[in-house]
């Protein structure tokens, strides 16, 4: 979700640990390049059967020394198939993550990562609201979702960057940009299929929504840079097929337009913003463009791509949130306290209250240095990766360059949905630069299906695919679950849609 408002702590209860003694590690990164190693001094853990329920079996490998996994059964939400909780260690960070295995064959089906946005909002969101095998309806209401992506795919959670969820840091240390987060996310891929090999050479998929819409291009980029490193030190390259971004806000040169289109143009619904505050809006636009474009885009003035950004939303959105719609599904109403309560969903609040839970935690294996109430979203991280002026990067260069390596991109989007909307989502696409460019952009709107009744329109072209839900809204996989699962079961099986 995005919001618009927007001394070392020992590993707990190590069980067995493939960490290598001290003397036997001279595999540090030099000048940037893995140093190969001794594969006989490498002993993998291999099955996720031999995992405790009781205690972290801690999983390492010489090429990343200051990577440490640490996993253990949580079979929890489910019911039908094994559960895993566990953290990344980086030094004195720890990012939490879920895995679930596919209800289907989890010994040969696809394996799905998936992170939510913010930046700062926690992945238990997508697991326990959206796409997981759970709905947490109230504190005490955990009922089996029978549309979750793990019908026909194994599954990661992850709170990231540190500070969001069940991540911390041991000394205040925190992440600021989406480059430095996806190290992280692709060194714990790469050490996760090193030591499970049944899951090596498995079809991956990097997911995401919102800000996912920026983090996941980053990430996809950083595992496939990573696999020809992997490879010359003999480690298995990670099989990666494809990013799937759901709603995402990847490029704010056309979701500023865009937004005036949603509010006063009947594009998903009827207008609903006044026509006094329409024609204001459409005043400034062009403006908002052209100081993006100067002082965001053509260079790096910090200072006044951050008066641009300041003036574009004061012009551009200001008009939206005195409508008091909701910001994530134009539909339904949603004032200021709501959103600053629980973002519109009450069902945000009895997640969190879910995760206090004491017997919950324990499940789960929360570290002890976790403290406090959960929190579905930091504001402290939105505030960082603002000033960084992160979400003005051009995320889409890295969608294009995915693109022209042969990696699939699904970008979908539920239509109600204002604050990453489809409008822009679908300008997006067809602005990328890429060499199936002029194919994509000569392909028409079309309907696609569910069960006889039509889902949404597509365009797909190559390896890239755009389509929207139908009475869905940022959460697409939240209010049309029966829609999105199909979505993403064609997509995996790589079936027209």
């Amino acid at each position: 979700m995005f919001s618009a408002l927007a001394g070392g702590v020992a590993l707990l209860g190590l069980a067995a640990s493939s960490v290598v003694s001290g003397a036997q590690q001279p595999f540090a990164l030099s000048g940037g390049k893995f140093e190969s190693y001794d594969a006989g001094l490498f002993s993998p853990v291999e099955d996720l059967g031999l995992l405790s329920t009781s205690e972290f079996t801690a999983l390492a490998h010489p090429t990343f020394p200051n990577y440490n996994v640490r996993i253990k059964k949580s079979d929890f939400c489910d019911g039908t198939v094994r559960a895993f909780t566990g953290y990344i260690d980086i030094e004195a960070r720890h990012l939490f993550f879920y895995f679930f295995e596919s209800r289907s064959n989890p010994d040969k089906d696809d394996v799905i990562f998936w992170t939510n946005g913010g930046p700062g909002c926690s992945s238990s969101l997508g697991l326990f609201m959206e796409l997981g095998p759970c709905r947490v309806n109230d504190v005490h209401n955990v009922t089996f979702n029978p549309y979750s992506w793990n019908e026909n795919a194994n599954i990661f959670f992850i709170d990231q960057p540190i500070g969001v969820g069940f991540s911390y840091a041991d000394h205040g240390e925190y992440v600021s940009t989406t480059e430095d987060a996806a190290k992280d996310i692709a060194a714990f891929v790469a050490i996760f299929f090193e030591h499970f090999s049944s899951f090596k050479g498995r079809a991956f998929h990097m997911a995401g929504e919102s800000y996912g819409g920026r983090y996941v291009p980053a990430f996809a980029s950083a595992v496939y840079d990573q696999n020809s490193r992997l490879v010359a030190v003999g480690m298995a390259p990670i099989n990666l097929k494809s990013v799937m971004i759901g709603n995402g806000c990847t490029d704010w040169k056309t979701m500023f337009p865009a937004y005036y289109e949603m509010q006063c143009q009947p594009k998903t619904i009827d207008p609903v913003v006044d026509i006094s505050s329409c024609v204001g809006t459409k005043q400034a636009l062009l403006r908002c463009e052209k100081r993006l474009k100067e002082d965001c885009y053509d260079t790096t003035d910090a200072i006044n791509c951050q008066a641009a950004l300041s003036f574009c939303r004061d012009h551009i959105e200001s008009p939206f949130w005195t409508a008091e719609r909701n910001p994530y599904d134009l539909t339904k109403s949603c004032n200021a306290d709501e959103m600053s309560d629980s973002l519109c969903y009450s069902l945000i609040t009895k997640i969190s209250l879910f995760l206090d839970r004491t017997d919950v935690r324990k499940t789960l294996g929360v570290d002890h240095s976790v403290q406090g109430n959960f929190s579905s979203c930091n504001g402290n991280i939105l505030n960082r990766f603002g000033s960084a002026l992160d979400g003005i990067f051009p995320a889409d260069y890295y969608i294009e360059a995915l693109l022209e390596r042969g990696v699939k991109v699904l970008i979908y989007a539920g239509v109600n949905d204002w604050i990453c909307n489809w409008v822009g989502n679908e300008q997006m696409t067809l602005n990328l630069e890429w060499t199936g460019k002029k194919a994509f952009a000569s392909k028409p709107l079309r309907d696609w299906q569910v069960s006889g009744r039509a889902a949404g329109v597509t365009r797909s072209s190559g390896p890239l695919t755009f389509a929207t839900i139908y009475n869905a809204g940022h959460m697409a996989p939240y209010d049309k679950g029966e829609e999105s699962l199909e979505l993403v079961k064609r997509w995996l099986a790589n079936d027209e849609l």
